[in-house]
């Protein structure tokens, strides 16, 4: 998983971006060739609160815009919902990679996120064997 954006930044910086507004997201973008056409999404971005997701999507925008459309039917059709993702400014998977972080670094992602005691864990293990059952 490649994230641009994110160099140079610890986790507890990315914690207080996301805090702040920051958000991961994926653009998609199109092309055609002949009568082929082709639909692809870009590597995860993050995008800090002070930033326009829309300017970071603008390289995909005028890809799409360019050589979506020549493809037909399905040129026309990716070429359309590509440029309205890259308007409404890429899918926002900020969730999953917060999430994925959390996996990685053993503890919460935010600050307000409560760590598990020992007896909770034993609770949520008992209560686990028996949906298992």
């Amino acid at each position: 998983m490649n994230i641009n954006g994110i160099e140079n930044l610890t986790v507890q910086d990315l914690q207080d971006e996301v805090s702040a507004g920051g958000k991961f997201v994926i653009y998609t973008y199109c092309f055609s060739v002949i009568v082929m056409s082709f639909k692809r999404g870009t590597d995860i971005y993050f995008v800090k609160s002070t930033e326009s997701r829309f300017a970071k999507s603008l390289p995909w925008f005028l890809l799409s815009f360019f050589f979506g459309w020549w493809g037909f039917p399905w040129g026309i059709i990716y070429t359309i919902g590509c440029l309205s993702n890259c308007i409404t400014g890429g899918k926002d998977v900020t969730a999953d990679v917060m999430n994925f972080i959390h996996a990685q670094t053993n503890g919460p992602v935010f600050d307000f996120e409560k760590e598990v005691t020992d007896e909770e864990a034993k609770g949520l293990d008992v209560l686990k064997q028996g949906l298992e059952n």
